[in-house]
């Protein structure tokens, strides 16, 4: 009998931490962020934005933002916006891309803050304002109903989701949208407690994303204004 020599199945390869990088994948329970992202629509179309590898960075993907946008409309010519936890900032870019008239980025982390500043600079978009700080903070100090659109994305480990969709529910004006990421969905029961409601859902991979509303103020009756 002729003997055939027995060859071994080959493994498949690994990912390089490079292609993971640009892929922006979750490897076990660590995400490697992309090296960077681009704007997706606008004036800005196509400009790269780099992400810093660090922890709990999670610029929002492609598909979100499209889907994100498409909810609002493209056109958000006039609008005043602010991003709290604004990261790569790609989110108030890409609102400032749109037609936004004031778009402010808020950051705690020195080192995006410079990013971020650079970009604007690189950009020459001025109608964007970057600030380093406490965002939830900075939304309680905001006029009430000032903004028409809130990014609401915080580190997924973060205490600051109630805080911060508390503070946004007395910001945004009527009619305004707070944008929420999150690693789990929101309900309008839980979101009843800050008086806002949820508009639009989607999910994709382990991002929930939301679009909120502030909730309807129920018009009291003549029987209940006299008794107040």
């Amino acid at each position: 009998m002729k003997y055939t020599p027995q060859v071994a199945a080959e493994k498949p390869e690994k990912e390089s931490a490079k292609k993971l990088a640009k892929s922006g994948k979750v490897v076990g329970r660590k995400t490697i962020p992309p090296g960077e992202v681009r704007i997706i629509g606008g004036v800005y179309k196509r400009s790269k934005i780099p992400v810093a590898s660090l922890p709990g960075l999670r610029p929002t993907p492609d598909r979100v933002r499209e889907t994100l946008f498409n909810w609002l409309g493209q056109d958000l010519t006039g609008w005043r916006c602010a991003d709290i936890f604004a990261g790569t900032g790609v989110l108030g870019f890409e609102a400032a891309s749109r037609g936004a008239q004031d778009v402010l980025l808020c950051e705690q982390d020195p080192v995006l803050v410079d990013k971020l500043k650079a970009l604007q600079t690189k950009l020459k978009a001025n109608m964007v304002k970057v600030e380093r700080g406490d965002g939830v903070s900075l939304l309680r100090r905001a006029n009430p109903g000032s903004l028409q659109l809130i990014f609401l994305d915080p580190p997924y480990e973060s205490t600051a989701f109630e805080a911060a969709l508390k503070a946004a529910a007395q910001a945004i004006a009527t009619p305004g949208f707070v944008y929420l990421e999150a690693p789990q969905p929101w309900t309008d029961e839980e979101l009843a407690t800050v008086g806002l409601q949820v508009h639009r859902f989607g999910k994709a991979g382990a991002v929930h994303f939301h679009l909120l509303v502030k909730t309807p103020q129920t018009p009291q009756t003549p029987e209940a204004r006299q008794s107040a």
